[in-house]
């Protein structure tokens, strides 16, 4: 990718600082320590989310250094020992990172981002791991239920402007366009990441001319191949649309292919009903109809069914900012730490039973069945079991064990795969259009009960029985007191 290098270091909540040098004066700094990164309710109810962002984090990771401004930043706030000052002076990362590859379905309670390393570290890597998971996984998910929606017709992402600042702009562009988007407004994701570039024209170039078919005359003149034309400016049936279709008679006589319309504002079902209409009573139903203008999945759904003639949608401010429900809600924590060359689970407890913590390194498995090739369930093991699938396997549910399924003629699929070692970058990083690719068959998967809108099939996500009751031990043990 080629961008201008920022060092994102400090962009860290200041008490992974404070906790950093308190481990550091203790002398637990070098402990290691196991953290796992999880979501807990998919955003507007979905029956899934979809895993975005690790690309941004490994760039984080990879340029994890303290300069010589953030030692004298720290210093001032004169609560920092100097022995820890010098520690970040000299900081190399180290740790070992898993993650769930970008564009995988995701379930909640299952860990997506696991990692590995001396106290100091896996703690201090928190609020970057999730800024870009939380952010680009929301904007995916978001994306993928306005593009379903969409029924296999394009979908654009148009919401640079209303986006929460540049990265959101650039990174949510990113996000859409892995889970399904054919492209975006944002020139710079195409640049810097091969986010492929859309675009038309805005009302102002319309306004520009002295009259509505001039500016069309224009536009057409300088892009002969590809025009769409914005027909709602003024009047979309009485100028907007007759004067695209009198442009395009003239590009046909001169041998050029016109493209579309837009619409932008208004009832896009009756208009665009009109629109077509209009359109192939002069000889072009080969012209495309796009519509725009503060959709998304509801609107787009309702007016399809409505029948609504629109073949491509330009989608802003309800995509980019994932306007329904803006919080993707992942968390960070410390599930195991190693004394004396053992590991130690470790659990967080609560009144409120959905914010108990699973313990232990863990492992995450996805059940297939080899007769559909459609997902069954997701299990949570502790890490070093295995799930051979050649031999009937038992799932159960964990809150209510008697529920339980064996299961034959599966096969299992390891989804936490290493992405640092020791500190060093060991994964082999695909383009966004290869995790695009990569995103549409792992949705082939999940069965279409589970993508409704409203109160989809619940996926399963089970613990396997030896971190079942390792769980239930600790739960015991913790609440003894």
């Amino acid at each position: 990718m080629n961008k201008t290098a920022r060092n994102l270091t400090m962009l860290t909540d200041f008490y992974e600082l404070t906790m950093a040098n308190g481990y550091f004066e203790n002398g637990m700094g070098e402990m290691i320590s196991y953290f796992d990164m999880f979501f807990r309710s998919v955003p507007d109810d979905g029956g899934f989310a979809i895993m975005c962002g690790l690309d941004q984090m490994i760039d984080y990771m990879n340029g994890l250094s303290f300069d010589d401004d953030d030692i004298e930043y720290l210093r001032a706030k004169g609560i920092f020992s100097e022995a820890f000052l010098e520690y970040l002076k000299n900081f190399r990362f180290c740790c070992d990172v898993w993650a769930v590859p970008e564009g995988t379905p995701i379930f909640p309670g299952e860990p997506v981002v696991t990692v590995r390393g001396p106290a100091i570290q896996a703690q201090f890597v928190e609020t970057m791991v999730l800024i870009c998971i939380n952010h680009q996984s929301l904007i995916a998910t978001k994306a993928n239920r306005i593009v379903r929606a969409a029924e296999g017709r394009p979908v654009m992402e148009f919401g640079s402007r209303r986006a929460q600042g540049c990265d959101g702009a650039i990174y949510g562009a990113r996000a859409a366009y892995i889970a399904g988007c054919c492209g975006t407004a944002c020139t710079i994701s195409d640049k810097e990441m091969g986010v492929t570039a859309l675009g038309t024209m805005a009302h102002s170039w319309i306004q520009m001319f002295d009259s509505e078919l001039e500016a069309f005359r224009a536009y057409a003149k300088c892009y002969p191949n590809g025009t769409t034309l914005l027909v709602d400016t003024y009047n979309v049936l009485k100028s907007g649309v007759p004067n695209a279709i009198t442009v395009f008679k003239e590009m046909r006589a001169r041998g050029e292919k016109p493209a579309g319309i837009r619409i932008d504002s208004g009832d896009i079902t009756y208009l665009s009903k009109r629109a077509r209409q209009m359109l192939d009573d002069e000889g072009f139903p080969e012209v495309k109809i796009v519509a725009s203008n503060s959709l998304d999945e509801y609107i787009i759904r309702d007016i399809l069914v409505q029948g609504a003639k629109v073949d491509s949608f330009g989608v802003g401010e309800r995509m980019i900012t994932s306007k329904s429900e803006p919080v993707f809600g992942g968390v960070y924590k410390l599930v195991a730490v190693e004394k004396d060359n053992k590991i130690v689970p470790k659990i967080k407890l609560s009144e409120n039973s959905t914010k108990i913590t699973n313990p232990d390194f863990k492992e995450v498995w996805r059940l297939f069945d080899t007769s559909t090739g459609m997902a069954i369930a997701d299990v949570i093991t502790c890490r070093g079991e295995i799930i051979d699938d050649t031999k009937p396997y038992e799932i159960f549910d964990p809150e209510h064990t008697y529920k339980r399924k064996l299961l034959e003629n599966f096969s299992a699929v390891r989804l936490l795969e290493p992405i640092f070692l020791d500190g060093g970058c060991v994964y082999e990083r695909p383009s966004a259009y290869d995790i695009r690719e990569y995103c549409a068959a792992q949705l082939d998967t999940i069965w279409d009960e589970v993508k409704r809108f409203e109160y989809p099939h619940k996926y399963y996500v089970d613990l396997s029985r030896q971190l079942w009751e390792k769980k239930n031990e600790l739960l015991h043990k913790e609440y003894r007191g």
